[in-house]
């Protein structure tokens, strides 16, 4: 049986100031999982043509422009759904979390997972179970029968697929066997596919369950003022071929970090390849913990998060390399990564 938490609070080591680091214009931003490539000139056209028009004056609509819903919709290929544009994925979870909160009786999720959820239910008293997936033998997630173990009627199921931070995706076969447990129990399941353009194959769980899923999809960075949503329908009118090159640069990348990490004789990647547009990095048992590669990463201008945000479980064993950036970023990541001691960090004299 995995076993669970019932608290998934995040780590208690904080993470560097994001305003001190957008002071450091030579970062590679390699620890947000956000693309750092060039937008299509398409969007960046429509955010010029809002600014200029000064739409940021104004109000967005409440639910969103009508077009941005409509795109997203057919993006997604759910015909009859209705779409809703939430202030970031995080304002969106918040929502979601504390309208549903008074009727439900627990919040399943995962460890390691995205903490913010959990969160948000605790507040309105409702109990947390993170069910531990920090394990090959599960394939880095959940199980329709490690769910089946920790289900209860009325439950919400919190499900990211690919999977923050690991980067295992679902199988649709074991889709179906996670929505039947659900099904049974009256459970309604919140499906995180913000990452699933960056999976080789991918199911919505609103195919399977229509009458009790809510999808969440890209947000960051943009969130819901007019300007991104300008730029949002822009985007979309004009994603396909950007895709393709975000998703082949970012493989490329991947099998960077993966070389160097498998060269360097320190860590191990654990889904490979990711699913996502990151990867994780296992730094267990060699005197390392993941704040200290940080740490060290950081000092050669190499920014990468540590697993202490998002497993407190596991989060000391492991380390996110966001990987949709600069192929030059991954390659400084490579050169970074081999100048680190298999055998744990130097103190200050220089010794191991």
């Amino acid at each position: 049986m995995p076993r669970t938490v019932s608290h998934p609070s995040a780590g208690t080591t904080p993470a560097p100031s994001f305003e001190a680091l957008l002071q450091r214009p030579d970062l590679a931003w390699m620890g947000q999982n956000t693309t750092h490539l060039d937008p299509p000139p398409e969007v960046i056209r429509a955010l010029v043509d809002s600014t200029m028009q000064r739409e940021f004056q104004f109000y967005a609509p409440a639910l969103g422009f009508t077009e941005l819903r409509e795109l997203i919709v057919d993006d997604l290929g759910l015909a009859g759904s209705t779409a809703m544009i939430t202030d970031g994925a995080v304002g969106g979870l918040y929502h979601v979390c504390t309208a549903l909160a008074p009727g439900l009786s627990r919040l399943i999720t995962t460890d390691p997972g995205w903490p913010w959820p959990g969160r948000f239910v605790e507040l309105e008293g409702v109990p947390v179970t993170a069910v531990e997936v920090y394990s090959a033998e599960a394939g880095y997630k959940l199980t329709a029968a490690a769910l089946a173990e920790v289900i209860e009627p009325a439950a919400l199921l919190y499900l990211i697929d690919p999977l923050n931070p690991l980067g295992s995706s679902y199988d649709r076969d074991e889709l179906e066997a996670i929505v039947a447990v659900a099904r049974a129990h009256g459970a309604i399941i919140v499906h995180d596919c913000t990452y699933r353009h960056f999976a080789d194959g991918h199911t919505l769980v609103a195919e399977l369950y229509p009458e009790a899923t809510l999808t969440t999809t890209p947000s960051n960075p943009l969130g819901a003022n007019i300007q991104a949503q300008r730029a949002a329908i822009a985007g979309l009118k004009v994603k396909d071929p950007w895709l393709h090159r975000l998703r082949q640069i970012n493989r490329r990348n991947q099998q960077i970090v993966t070389e160097a990490v498998r060269h360097s004789s320190l860590g191990r990647v654990l889904v490979d390849p990711s699913q996502g547009n990151f990867l994780a990095v296992d730094v267990s048992g060699q005197d390392w913990t993941a704040d200290r590669v940080c740490a060290e990463l950081l000092e050669r201008d190499v920014f990468i998060r540590s697993g202490t945000y998002q497993s407190p479980a596991f989060g000391e064993r492991f380390v996110k390399v966001s990987t949709s950036v600069p192929t030059l970023w991954a390659e400084r990541f490579a050169a970074a990564w081999a100048e680190l001691w298999p055998a744990g960090p130097r103190d200050e004299g220089g010794r191991r």
